[in-house]
């Protein structure tokens, strides 16, 4: 994938790729040698064929994708092959389901191999007609009856149980999403639910354990991932985002699409009354008309009324996941919209949890390969949706490479011998005999 032969094996080049319903975002990158995520290019494109975070015009979205890859590849000098999509849309759904294998080896220790079977085997749950399953993500294990296994690998069991958190999509959604980045002469490596790459790039170990909820606000929805003892626990996709607060201005205060943008960007708040009344904005008229004037004040009523609509949703989802009284690190609100002024307080007063705004800054590594401006950039809200992809592609990746590994050491377990003679040999034995004297030979070989 890369031009350059002189890249070291251990950190393979990855590409995410975020198809946002504002923008298109492709971002290069792979794990430097302290272990933090290294950006070596990255390429962004307006979103004209996305809505709600669903494609809606093919052709546009391809021209955005194929825009902002050839930006990318050629700020990091990387031929772009395959990249890491990630997915979101109304259509986004959630379910619990418990999985369990009976393990016939007994002398070898649960591998990696045994966990892949019990996922495998959620994959094939049968699903409503038009769902697909998108992630199976185990939750806690249970090793014979012991339950609250967060990781059983190197453990001695016969049953093997999983709680797991399966989170589906439309199939049509899915397909569409496939077919813009193959019409963009891509490969899709994996589909990745965009709320969980929020996740990684924004949320410390910590948080994820004392249990916190991520919202991430971006054009077209607002995405929420719930979590606690390090796992995840509830997500949901709620199909309100900053374009909806930009419809509202564009109706309430009667101005252009564009100027509605530019008025909750530059001086947009999501609590009126921290504004004052004599704040006054001047909007040029159109075609020769008389300049309108805004006021700052009414801007932040129209504001704070959708703000406080899609915090009410969120709240209700906190609320529905039964984990509402474990949230000891609150809320982390990330994406484009969490850059909205006093948005902060207004999650705070609205669900009485703790909140703050979440940078994709902790996993990113001091980079000498941009220019300073777009490092800087980078460091926005808006792009913890793309990073949080890389990371999770380079992890994906890696467990990957690793695979084989794993697998060939559980299957030479360091345990004596088997001894002949017990029981259940002799008696194995005796069938064996019984079955070739029933059988003739001449039988067998017809």
């Amino acid at each position: 994938m890369d031009k350059s032969s002189t890249q070291e094996k251990s950190s393979p080049i990855v590409v995410g790729l975020d198809i946002g319903t504002t923008k298109i975002c492709a971002i290069v990158g792979r794990r430097s040698k302290n272990g933090k995520i290294e950006v070596l290019g990255i390429g962004k494109a307006e979103s004209a064929g996305v809505t709600r975070g669903m494609v809606s015009n093919i052709d546009k979205t391809v021209q955005g994708i194929s825009q902002a890859v050839d930006v990318a590849g050629a700020q990091s000098n990387v031929d772009i092959k395959v990249v890491f999509v990630g997915i979101a849309g109304q259509h986004i759904k959630s379910l619990q389901h418990r999985g369990l294998i009976t393990r016939r080896d007994l002398q070898s220790e649960i591998g990696r191999k045994d966990i892949d079977k019990l996922i495998e085997d959620m994959y094939n749950l049968v699903m409503p007609p038009g769902e697909e399953i998108i992630h199976v993500l185990p939750q806690e294990f249970t090793v014979d009856n012991e339950p609250g296994i967060k990781d059983p690998i190197g453990m001695a069991g016969v049953r093997l149980e999983a709680n797991f958190h399966i989170i589906s999509g439309q199939v049509t959604a899915i397909k569409n999403i496939v077919k813009c980045v193959n019409k963009a002469t891509l490969d899709s490596q994996d589909l990745i639910l965009e709320p969980l790459a929020s996740s990684e790039s924004v949320l410390s170990e910590e948080e994820k354990e004392a249990g916190v909820v991520l919202v991430d606000i971006g054009g077209g929805t607002t995405d929420v991932a719930i979590f606690h003892e390090g796992i995840i626990r509830h997500t949901a996709v709620i199909p309100f985002g900053g374009n909806s607060v930009t419809e509202d201005i564009r109706e309430g205060c009667s101005v252009m699409r564009n100027i509605a943008e530019q008025l909750k960007v530059r001086f947009g708040s999501a609590l009126a009354d921290e504004n004052k009344e004599n704040e006054i904005v001047c909007v040029p008229g159109l075609r020769g008309r008389e300049p309108k004037e805004i006021s700052v004040k009414n801007l932040a009523y129209v504001i704070q009324a959708r703000m406080e609509e899609i915090v009410e949703h969120v709240y209700y989802e906190i609320k529905s996941s039964g984990y509402e009284k474990k949230l000891i690190a609150g809320i982390v609100i990330t994406g484009g919209g969490a850059q909205l002024k006093h948005l902060r307080q207004l999650v705070e007063f609205v669900t009485g949890l703790d909140c703050r705004v979440g940078y994709p800054t902790e996993h990113l590594a001091k980079n000498e390969v941009l220019p300073k401006n777009i490092y800087e950039e980078l460091q926005s809200p808006t792009f913890a949706t793309g990073i949080g992809l890389l990371i999770k592609g380079i992890q994906k990746t890696e467990y990957m490479t690793a695979a084989p590994v794993a697998d060939t050491r559980t299957e030479k377990p360091k345990y004596e011998p088997k001894k002949e003679g017990g029981l259940f040999d002799r008696l194995l034995k005796k069938s064996i005999t019984f079955i070739k004297d029933d059988i003739n030979d001449e039988d067998f070989l017809k």
